[in-house]
């Protein structure tokens, strides 16, 4: 299963442990550089995709200043499926840097006479 970018890093943030929603969207950010930078309604509406599809699930809530803040944390299977995404990406950019070292090779060969 191919993931979007966003779900991607939200997965990946979360391998650290449990965070809540704020702290999900900073770390985010800060691993993408900057390219991802979900908004409040995109953010909690992913998570809640990927509770029902059981990659995350809610370890603990609490009360911060009147306002409840939910922990989130990787199911199992969602460390499996984030891990094999790295391994997929990972394989991809190989072929690329192969290719690149290959076409390298080829540009310096020396051309018969």
């Amino acid at each position: 299963m191919a993931l979007r970018e966003p779900t991607y890093f939200v997965l990946a943030v979360l391998l650290d442990g449990p965070l809540h929603g704020y702290a999900i969207a900073t770390r985010v950010a800060d691993l993408s550089d900057g390219r991802v930078r979900p908004t409040a309604g995109t953010l909690y509406g992913a998570l809640e995709r990927l509770r029902s599809e059981g990659l995350v699930e809610i370890e603990r809530e609490e009360v911060v200043e009147g306002r409840k803040r939910r922990y989130h944390r990787l199911t199992g299977d969602g460390e499996r499926v984030v891990r094999t995404e790295a391994a997929r990406l990972r394989a991809a950019a190989e072929v690329v840097e192969l290719r690149g070292v290959a076409a390298r090779g080829r540009q310096r060969r020396p051309r018969p006479a």
